[in-house]
């Protein structure tokens, strides 16, 4: 088994990329689907109220809006969220990682948007960028109703995808049409597969 990190700026076309190593017999794990997951469970709400006050929440149910205009705009109220998420995501990946069969070959694609940024790159065997222009990222945002002031203080708040990229084992370029980002990640894949097949000999 090798684990991936999939990762990329916001509106880089991370999701995209994932469906298509799941269609190529990659496992995939989305860590955005894991802390909408969070972010339903009574003891992680109750944190979420005691580290940004009554605002958060509301009815019993963390206003993912509010929350989201808040880190955005203030560094360490990201850090404070990201303190209180990222190790239960990790807790629960490593959980779902533990189940799989090891002996198995299998590439399990890791969609997470802050590798580099959190230090995160040595839980990951290798990673890969998603990359795009900034105008794209920021036109993609707008499509998912965020306001292109919104969506440029998200890109504010990572890396410079270039850093990443240099970080990287790997980098797919999305600029372009579907077919030439499927054949960036079959090559990718088959680049993955085959050091698994090694990485089992040995």
């Amino acid at each position: 088994m090798i684990v991936v990190g999939l990762t990329g700026n916001y509106g880089s076309g991370k999701s995209t990329v994932a469906r298509m190593f799941t269609d190529l017999g990659a496992l995939t794990m989305d860590t955005d689907d894991i802390v909408r997951e969070l972010l339903s469970e009574p003891a992680v709400i109750e944190e979420i109220e005691q580290a940004f006050g009554m605002d958060a929440v509301k009815c019993g149910i963390v206003d993912k809006r509010w929350l989201a205009a808040k880190v955005f705009k203030d560094a360490s109220s990201r850090l404070s969220l990201e303190n209180l998420i990222h190790p239960l995501v990790f807790e629960r990946i490593n959980r779902e990682l533990a189940v799989i069969n090891t002996a198995e070959e299998k590439v399990v694609i890791i969609e997470a948007p802050v590798i580099f940024e959190r230090g995160h790159q040595s839980k990951f065997d290798k990673i890969i960028t998603v990359y795009v222009p900034e105008t794209v990222n920021i036109q993609r945002l707008k499509e998912k109703d965020i306001s292109e002031a919104d969506a440029e203080l998200r890109l504010r708040s990572q890396l410079p995808v270039e850093i990443k990229m240099r970080g990287s084992d790997f980098v797919i370029d999305n600029s372009k049409d579907l077919k030439d980002t499927r054949e960036q990640v079959r090559t990718v894949y088959q680049e993955l597969l085959s050091g698994e097949r090694k990485h089992g000999n040995n």
